[in-house]
């Protein structure tokens, strides 16, 4: 079975960040990517992508308006 596991290498052995189901003794073959991104900040690269620049313009407008934060508040227009 193949699965990536993200690891840290640290004082000469690879540590995995989180834990893993392999047991103890079992033979694997690692692949070291140096490249390795976190998921999330692989899908942050790409949140704009295919956007024109007014509609990035307008999603970081509304993203910065904190006026609405929690909600619109009664009373208010």
């Amino acid at each position: 079975m193949k699965q990536a596991i993200d690891a840290i290498f640290e004082g000469g052995a690879f540590r995995p960040v989180q834990p893993v189901r392999i047991p103890d003794g079992q033979h694997v073959r690692i692949t070291v990517d140096e490249q390795c991104e976190p998921e999330s900040l692989e899908l942050a690269t790409t949140v704009y992508s295919g956007l024109a620049e007014q509609e990035i313009d307008e999603i970081e407008r509304i993203a910065l308006d904190r006026r609405n934060f929690f909600g619109p508040r009664s009373g208010n227009s």
